[in-house]
């Protein structure tokens, strides 16, 4: 195939079948739609995919059992956090009441899987498969029946919107004993069993650390990718519409009603995913851990790691996951910080200014969070040592 002004092309489509043949040492170059939205379009991202899987796999045997638990806690935020990123990053609905949705599916979990003629409200439904599946269905109606107001309401408002759910929720948590044991007690968290073998104790697959380690490493993975194969569908160009300029969407034929109650139900469906997840580790659950806090820990995570992107989410939570530990220790480093709560300045009001400090910070020097980092990055590499 010859063009008459510029001389012979580098590629020939396969006009008959439809096919292409993409062109050896040019992997950005895609010759077909299907090239174009494969979930890994060049073998670089396919190789760095697969270490990164296999460097996280191979840490279970490595880490020990305490870094490995803080290691699933992680996983399990960073599931919560592709959930925010979806209706705030996604469809651009501004959401502070992630916690609320966190706290529904943790205690409806927690629910199901607790044994019966307690104190509190159980089921003794302790298999995995069930209670999981049922914590993200209730968070994905509350988020549902919410919805509505992101129809009505957009930006700062719909922000104080949400905000007033965590308040709300924090209040009937705190009453509602049946459920929770009040604050202060609490209640035991769900409990992980698959097949009548409990995945939060020691046994032949590991350390309880370790089975819990890999089922959140791939309950990450299964919820990553289809995060990701929702933002290339056409739910997920439906939500960027909305979110880049919501009037033109309509314009265009897009439902906004139904696409903003489908993002926030999504979300929610994440979110109690993660909340029903997030105490099955520590094996207990108290109503006064869903606050504020909880909520702008989510909002960090996503800028932090940067709007828009799975792989943000994931490297945003892991960020603020591990940060944690460090600041637990700034007590033992400066004796004018302490452990007490009641006592001020206190690590947990250290973490609240970081965590506010880290957003500025970001969205100043780096909007696109750590992502963007590693795009500035990567395109430095590949055009060196050119500067353009």
């Amino acid at each position: 195939m010859t063009d008459v002004k510029s001389g012979p092309v580098p590629f020939a489509p396969d006009i008959p079948t439809g096919r292409s043949r993409r062109v050896r040492g040019r992997p950005l170059l895609h010759t077909s739609y299907a090239q174009d939205m494969a979930l890994l379009d060049t073998p670089a991202k396919r190789v760095s995919t697969g270490l990164l899987v296999l460097l996280a796999l191979g840490l279970s045997v490595v880490l020990a059992d305490r870094s490995l638990e803080v290691l699933a806690g992680a996983y399990v935020l960073a599931i919560g956090a592709i959930g925010l990123n979806i209706v705030t990053g996604y469809a651009g609905q501004v959401s502070l009441g992630h916690a609320f949705f966190v706290a529904i599916g943790a205690y409806t979990a927690a629910a199901l899987s607790g044994p019966t003629g307690q104190d509190v409200i159980g089921y003794g439904v302790a298999e995995i498969w069930i209670w999981l599946p049922a914590a993200g269905l209730v968070a994905a109606a509350a988020g549902v029946l919410v919805a509505p107001l992101a129809t009505r309401l957009r930006g700062l408002y719909l922000a104080i919107v949400t905000l007033g759910l965590v308040f709300l929720g924090e209040h009937v948590l705190k009453e509602w004993k049946a459920l929770t044991g009040g604050p202060g007690v609490g209640r035991e968290a769900a409990v992980p069993q698959l097949l009548g073998y409990r995945l939060d104790q020691d046994g032949p697959l590991g350390t309880r650390e370790q089975v819990l380690y890999l089922l959140m490493l791939v309950l990450l993975v299964a919820f990553a990718v289809a995060a990701r194969n929702l933002a290339r569908s056409r739910v997920g160009r439906a939500f960027a519409a909305i979110r880049d300029r919501d009037i033109a969407a309509a314009v265009m034929g897009v439902p906004l009603t139904r696409y903003k109650v489908l993002a926030f139900g999504i979300s929610s469906f994440y979110a109690g995913c993660a909340g029903g997840l997030l105490y099955s580790v520590s094996g207990y659950v108290e109503p006064g851990s869903f606050s504020l806090l909880m909520s702008v820990q989510f909002i960090a995570m996503v800028l932090i790691g940067g709007v828009a992107t799975v792989s943000g989410a994931i490297a945003g939570a892991l960020f603020i996951s591990l940060l944690q530990p460090l600041t637990r220790a700034l007590p033992s480093l400066l004796p004018v910080i302490s452990a007490d709560t009641t006592q001020t300045p206190n690590v947990f009001q250290v973490e609240t200014v970081l965590y506010g400090l880290l957003i500025v910070l970001f969205l100043v020097f780096e909007p696109r969070g750590l992502f963007g980092l590693w795009v500035r990055a990567r395109n430095y590499w590949k055009s060196w040592p050119f500067s353009y």
